[in-house]
């Protein structure tokens, strides 16, 4: 019977003997035998984009057996280094690798996953060209910078075959999937309105607006990427990008990820959306911050509801029916009557995707080769609301949409928007 080396070292114990004759001693948790993972077991990860929520997904993967983190990238040099002493410091070594070029980690061949988080402008870059290596994909929310490249990513999970899952980890809360339960199985009756409350004004975190040569250890060309070239200052970057309309599309595109989705999931409409969008907005006449405020947008769908998107409603998605409505944010969900949260579910009852933890959800599926819970079709479908609330903000009119298409009914003025600026040669999708 042949062995290859995994077999071998499985079925051959704790000695195995060298060229000499003479034993070698294998610690036992090289080949797991102390509850640990085996290296050859183990899945291995680069991570691209280490500030802010990239931290935070670093820490969820790190304290994971089964996750082994090889490479750490940033355009920050001191958001590098301190990634890389955290997984040095789990790791027990000095092995962890950094770049500031993500190109660096996608082609290894000795990674298997990469978790990214980076400003939106980068999203579907990093995301095709992983996907186009065959690594698997943590990504954070919104899918994509813009409904054409939110297509292009979800096309590329397609083609190469790779597991991909979305950062809006409401998913794998259970309030939010009991409300969208709820939703689901008509205890609310017939749903009219969905009411979807995000942040209402930019949150700027004040900095240095003062135009110079960007520090020594910050790779500012590469952090615009595909985005227009612009003077450097300390504000543009880092946090504030959020509030750029050349990187991102404010709270509505920060949040729209979260909480969208979690409309598109109770109303069973993940893969669809709405037919027709109008909205209205506050522009800032700040020259640098510039992504709207003030806002709502209203979206009919075919289906028969309205999902009501404002900075003015609580945060949070509430589904109401002619029977009553349910409440959810992070932390809290309520209902009217009460009654409707003692529901208990039977045998024929519609059941979501039930996942507890959307990292561990994600590394399971790259075992299983089954589709994550925030998946890049869904991701995409759930943002495309913000983008197209966006763009009737902008057009100050109502627009049609075929959500088949992904193109305007009739309407070319609303057409050029989908995307709102070229991408900065020589990247290109």
């Amino acid at each position: 019977m042949k062995l290859n080396r995994r077999s071998f070292l499985q079925q051959s114990g704790l000695w195995v003997a060298g060229a000499a004759g003479l034993p070698y001693i294998i610690h036992s948790s090289a080949i797991g035998a102390d509850g640990t993972i085996a290296p050859s077991n183990r899945i291995t990860m680069g991570a691209i984009g280490v500030g802010g929520m990239g931290m935070g997904d670093l820490g969820g993967f790190l304290n994971r057996r089964e996750i082994q983190i090889l490479a750490v990238c940033d355009v920050d040099d001191n958001h590098a280094r301190e990634a890389k002493q955290r997984v040095d410091k789990r790791n027990g070594n000095s092995d962890c690798t950094t770049t500031r070029d993500f190109r660096q980690i996608i082609e290894r061949k000795d990674i298997d996953s990469i978790m990214t988080a980076t400003p939106d402008q980068w999203h579907a870059l990093i995301g095709v060209a992983a996907a186009r290596a065959g690594k698997h994909v943590h990504s954070q929310k919104p899918l994509g910078y813009s409904i054409p490249e939110g297509r292009a990513i979800v096309n590329a999970v397609k083609k190469y075959g790779i597991v991909w899952q979305t950062g809006s980890q409401q998913r794998s809360d259970a309030r939010f999937r009991q409300a969208c339960e709820l939703a689901r199985n008509g205890v609310l009756g017939k749903i009219h309105t969905v009411e979807v409350g995000l942040p209402n004004k930019n949150s700027v975190n004040g900095a240095d607006r003062t135009f110079k040569e960007p520090p020594a250890h910050f790779d500012y060309n590469m952090w615009l990427g595909p985005a227009p070239e612009a003077p450097y200052c300390d504000a543009r970057c880092h946090w504030n990008f959020r509030w750029i309309s050349d990187y991102a599309g404010g709270q509505i595109t920060d949040w729209a990820g979260h909480h969208c989705d979690i409309a598109q999931w109770g109303m069973g409409t993940e893969l669809t959306g709405p037919v027709e969008i109008e909205g209205k907005g506050v522009w800032p006449k700040d020259p640098l911050f510039n992504t709207v405020e003030e806002y709502e947008f209203f979206c009919k769908y075919k289906e028969g509801f309205v999902m009501h998107v404002a900075g003015k409603f609580p945060n949070g998605v509430r589904f109401i029916g002619d029977k009553g409505w349910v409440f959810v944010d992070r932390g809290r969900i309520d209902a009217e009557p009460k009654s409707i949260l003692e529901t208990k579910f039977g045998p024929n009852d519609i059941r979501l995707y039930k996942s507890d933890d959307h990292h561990g959800n994600f590394l399971d599926c790259i075992k299983t080769k089954k589709e994550c819970i925030a998946s890049a079709d869904i991701a995409h479908h759930s943002i495309a609301v913000g983008h197209l609330g966006l763009i009737a903000i902008k057009l100050g009119r109502k627009v049609q949409w075929d959500p088949e298409k992904e193109l305007f009914v009739n309407d070319p003025e609303a057409d050029k928007l989908l995307q709102p600026r070229p991408l900065r040669a020589p990247w290109r999708l």
